[in-house]
């Protein structure tokens, strides 16, 4: 790595050791700065805040060991090298204990090793300050704690949320699995009027075609085989909120027209009821097919579609806004830290570039979920490519390459498509393709039935 004129503090009582050490430093491109003792050390690194220091273990008053506890109270992350004549195990062991770096001997001989371990505390400096750049970018660029992004296409995406959100329409979210449609959906209802009262989202491909009629409107006490008490439906658990109607297109033909009409009216009646209930509910549709296919598909009705289609609102897949990747990774890292406990810092350099390469067909949902995985199996303070996933530190292992037409394909085809090449290239094992693509297996089994697949 280019040194970057990193300043060094080199703490020695032998003024001949630490001259001869700053001209080394020097050469190599950084800036010594000296202390004859462990006072002046630390007035220095007051003045002065070295990037690396590197100091003599035994020397007068104060030792090495102590000089090294005060200044990982100040800053634990600074790097520390200690050196001595009079090396032991035990002496290297309490410092590493205590967050030296490494531990050296006099004379230093092994400039090479030296060079080697100020190349490294370099890189870990300069990852440690990306990972605070990209935090700070996450808390000021108008990041909220529900997005993630600065690319052009998210901020068109958060100016379009803030348009809508205070206008009472109805919007239809579109994007591929995996892309946020019910993040949009909650962040437009936490930025509405109606944000003190309830959003609903309800799944209606996850719903089985008996049961999302009485999902939707609710029913009475012994109105069907099995209605063993009354339960109200999403529009009466809405009242006065938001209700999100995921996976619009997947309905049954059957309930549409009745969905319109209670759309229409603004009242339901449960089934099996007598009376019809009004309510005061903004709903919001999602749908990861094209909209205008699925109208000539007859999979939606052309009334219902332009009910709720007042504002259209598209999401972009992960791999169109690649530069939202670091954002996005730093977001997670910072989350799963709190979540598990642990002090991961961010990602290297060489696993940002993994991540960034990657196609990631799950989008945002699969990147949170490697993301996590990552910083479980993390070795030290940082995702290195080694605890990334083989599949996306390794072309050759991901499922073949997708290229489809724009035009010729709907997103809901690319996702059969992508999800059946997933299951072959897993072996058939629905929990393995569900990790590769970040979805739960329940959507693999859901979509396969879609399909007419029966596995």
């Amino acid at each position: 790595m280019t040194a970057r004129k990193r300043k060094i503090l080199i703490v020695d009582d032998d003024p001949g050791i630490r001259a001869s050490l700053a001209v080394i430093l020097q050469s190599w491109g950084f800036e010594p700065l000296q202390a004859s003792n462990a006072p002046e050390a630390t007035a220095m690194v007051e003045r002065q805040d070295p990037d690396i220091v590197i100091s003599d273990v035994v020397m007068p008053e104060t030792s090495g060991l102590e000089l090294l506890s005060h200044l990982k109270s100040g800053d634990p992350h600074r790097p520390v090298l200690l050196i001595t004549a009079q090396g032991s195990i035990d002496m290297a062991v309490e410092a590493m204990k205590q967050g030296a770096r490494d531990f050296l001997t006099k004379p230093l001989t092994d400039l090479p090793k030296l060079k080697s371990l100020l190349d490294d505390a370099e890189r870990e400096i300069e990852l440690r300050r990306k990972a605070k750049r990209l935090t700070t970018r996450i808390e000021t660029e108008g990041v909220s704690s529900d997005f993630v992004g600065t690319s052009k296409a998210m901020r068109e995406v958060f100016a379009l949320i803030e348009g809508v959100a205070q206008r009472d329409v109805s919007v239809m979210i579109t994007g591929e699995s995996g892309t946020g449609k019910e993040v949009v959906a909650r962040s437009i209802h936490r930025l509405s009027r109606r944000e003190s009262k309830p959003f609903v989202a309800i799944n209606a491909a996850a719903i089985p075609e008996s049961l999302i009629e009485s999902e939707l409107f609710g029913h009475e006490r012994g109105s069907f085989t099995g209605a063993v008490a009354t339960r109200s439906g999403v529009f009466e658990q809405a009242n006065g909120g938001t209700l999100l109607i995921d996976e619009i297109a997947e309905m049954p033909m059957s309930l549409q027209p009745k969905l319109l009409r209670v759309l229409a009216d603004g009242r339901v009646r449960r089934l099996g009821g007598n009376y019809e209930f009004e309510f005061d509910v903004r709903v919001l549709a999602s749908t990861n097919r094209d909209p205008l296919k699925a109208l000539e598909e007859g999979r939606l009705r052309e009334d219902l579609y332009y009910r709720l289609n007042v504002v259209p609102l598209s999401l972009p897949p992960l791999r169109a806004r690649a530069e939202d990747i670091p954002l996005l990774v730093q977001h997670f890292v910072n989350e799963f830290n709190v979540k598990h406990r642990l002090q991961i810092i961010g990602v290297s350099d060489e696993g940002m570039a993994m991540l960034r390469a990657y196609p990631w067909p799950g989008n945002v949902r699969e990147l949170r979920n490697v993301t996590e995985r990552s910083v479980v199996l993390a070795k030290g303070d940082w995702i290195e490519e080694s605890a990334l996933p083989p599949y996306v530190r390794n072309p050759a292992l991901r499922p073949e390459k997708l290229v489809f037409s724009v035009g010729e394909t709907t997103v809901a085809d690319a996702e059969r498509e992508l999800i059946l090449r997933t299951l072959e290239h897993a072996g058939k094992n629905k929990a393995e393709a569900a990790r590769q693509l970040g979805v739960d297996v329940k959507t693999i089994y859901n979509k396969l039935k879609a399909y007419g697949i029966e596995e």
